[in-house]
């Protein structure tokens, strides 16, 4: 399978991430990727506010050399998707524009092939059932947000994949990955666009919107296919949470980057460590502190978990349920810690040959999350300085322990 590749503008700038994640996936599903030689940009809303015939050039030049090759373009960026998908509407229905519009490219161009994005590449020509066959991750306990935004998925007539105002396409995907996406009525509502910058007090409304009624739906991520509505949603978030007083810490992923963490690539690899909003601990821990815990041996009680990884809550940090009782009266006996299930998965992975730093670290974990957070990050990224960080927190813990002890 062979597609021509147009990265346009974005990807090869400030969506980078979008643009290695996109590639990964493709060699990940067998999908052979061949980018468009001297691309130009498809002109977006400026040619589209200039002129027509500016408007649908642009994106014919890149077209044209595409259907050269006989094939069909992968463009990722909905806008120049939504250009591009115009362009061949009004050249098939418009003989006399084609016309004006080879004469302005200097060549052939009949809208013979067609422009794809990557929701109908994935589902449609690659299948839900050949992505769940190399699924090796599943990202299990995710709850995440599915924003579609205002240009994939309309107008319909130029696109016509899925619903134009409730899609199921990337929702499907993000099932087969493992996932449980929260069902909301902002999926295809618009978040700002280029407003944020020229009219932030309109624009950041709209950023906002999206957000909070994202939380207030339980999820706890946002994906999305389009190079702007990630950069506001996730770069601008900051600027959000200042102007309106709230705290998200809502982590914003592109499709590409969790079809490919989910079907074994790193998060590193596809560029999960550039976004603003810190994605690392999210997408590396959740799934594991969502497991169902397994069953106890007869006799004993059930292990309780203690922690979850909160859903998106304001703070946007880990809620701890107390696990621990008032200080006891004289002659009391103190509760002991209940032990987090993700800690003790964490503290197998720091210390997978001692059993008793694994003991101490997965008590320190779950009585500490800031703590169990700041060495997943690290784990996430390099783990002999996530061990020694580990252990700095271990010892200064033994010390504390010993001076209590000293002291009575």
């Amino acid at each position: 399978m062979k597609l021509a590749y147009y990265p346009g503008c974005s990807l090869d700038a400030s969506a980078i991430e979008y643009n290695l994640s996109t590639q990964k996936t493709a060699s990940v599903l067998g999908v052979e990727l061949e980018e468009i030689p001297g691309w130009g940009c498809c002109g977006a809303t400026s040619a589209h506010s200039t002129t027509k015939l500016l408007s649908v050039a642009l994106p014919a030049r890149n077209l044209a050399i595409a259907e050269k090759e006989g094939l069909d373009v992968l463009a990722p960026c909905a806008a120049c998707y939504s250009r591009s998908r115009a362009t061949e509407h009004r050249v098939r229905e418009d003989a006399e524009l084609a016309e004006r519009v080879r004469e302005a490219i200097g060549m052939p161009y009949t809208a013979s092939n067609r422009t794809l994005s990557i929701l109908e590449v994935l589902v449609q020509t690659v299948g839900l059932e050949a992505i769940a066959a190399k699924v090796t991750n599943p990202l299990k306990g995710m709850k995440p947000a599915c924003y579609y935004g205002c240009l994939l998925v309309r107008p319909v007539e130029y696109t016509g994949f899925d619903d134009p105002e409730y899609p199921q396409s990337m929702d499907k995907i993000m099932k087969v990955l493992g996932a449980n996406p929260v069902k909301w009525s902002y999926q295809t509502e618009c978040c700002g666009a280029s407003l944020v910058t020229m009219r932030p007090d309109v624009g950041l409304k709209m950023t906002y919107a999206i957000l909070k009624n994202a939380v207030e739906q339980g999820a706890d991520s946002i994906v999305t296919a389009c190079p702007l509505c990630h950069m506001n949603l996730d770069m601008r978030q900051s600027q959000v949470e200042k102007t309106f007083g709230v705290k998200f810490n809502l982590p914003v992923y592109y499709i590409t980057e969790l079809v490919a963490v989910a079907c074994g690539v790193s998060p590193k690899e596809v560029g999960i460590d550039r976004h603003f909003v810190e994605a690392f601990y999210h997408i590396t821990h959740l799934p594991q502190e969502m497991e169902e815990p397994p069953a106890e041996p007869e006799g004993k009680k059930a292990q309780k978990i203690s922690e979850r990884i909160a859903e998106a809550t304001q703070q946007g940090q880990l809620e701890k349920k107390s696990t621990e009782e008032p200080a006891p009266e004289s002659g009391e006996k103190t509760q002991p810690v209940e032990l987090n299930k993700g800690a003790v998965k964490l503290a197998e992975r720091l210390f997978p040959d001692d059993q008793e730093k694994v003991e101490q670290a997965a008590r320190l974990f779950s009585k500490d999350p800031e703590k169990m957070k700041k060495v997943a990050q690290m784990m996430a990224q390099d783990k002999e300085k996530a061990v020694k960080v580990a252990e700095a927190f271990l010892k200064k813990e033994a010390k504390s322990g010993a001076e209590e002890v000293s002291k009575e």
